[in-house]
């Protein structure tokens, strides 16, 4: 009887193992190609170029905004209190104004950058999918709670990417 038990765990054994050996399975981590890719790096330029003006002027309305306090502060008490308050509601104002351009930029740069990198998960994939069937992986995942470096092919994939000639490697 106990013989059986242990003829089957070493069946079991081996059979998973010669099942390992016949499945080939990879890992790419997501975030690193959208940290260190050659897409997202260029990507990445792109956005600052075209949100520097808006950032210069949201950070040149902050300076307003914080002038005019300081200025209100330094009155102190030589204003008169018609006077204070004007400055009050122009401080409101400016406080308003600024804190709508600030959630508009961040807003529309989110959206920006959403765009770029569903573009950059697109090329990504394919690059996965050739790397995939040229090196004939049965799994690739993209997310897992533990992987071993040796099935990671990361690397691989950013050098897709990045244009250069990926060296198949074997079984």
């Amino acid at each position: 009887m106990k013989y059986g038990i242990v003829t089957g765990i070493l069946l079991f054994a081996f059979a998973a193992g010669a099942m390992a050996e016949s499945t080939r399975i990879g890992f790419v981590d997501t975030e690193r190609i959208l940290r260190e890719s050659e897409p997202a790096l260029v990507a990445q330029k792109k956005i600052d170029k075209e949100f520097a003006v808006r950032e210069q002027e949201v950070k040149a309305l902050a300076k307003q905004f914080q002038d005019a306090k300081a200025a209100l502060e330094a009155a102190g008490t030589t204003l008169s209190d018609a006077a204070r308050r004007i400055q009050e509601r122009e401080i409101a104002n400016l406080n308003l104004m600024l804190q709508t351009r600030q959630r508009e930029f961040r807003e529309d740069m989110s959206l920006r950058q959403n765009e770029e990198l569903a573009q950059i998960l697109a090329k990504a994939d394919q690059a996965i999918k050739r790397i995939a069937e040229s090196e004939q992986y049965d799994v690739i995942l993209q997310e897992a709670v533990y992987r071993s470096p040796k099935v990671d092919i990361t690397d691989k994939v950013l050098k897709y990417l990045a244009g250069e000639q990926v060296e198949p490697t074997g079984k």
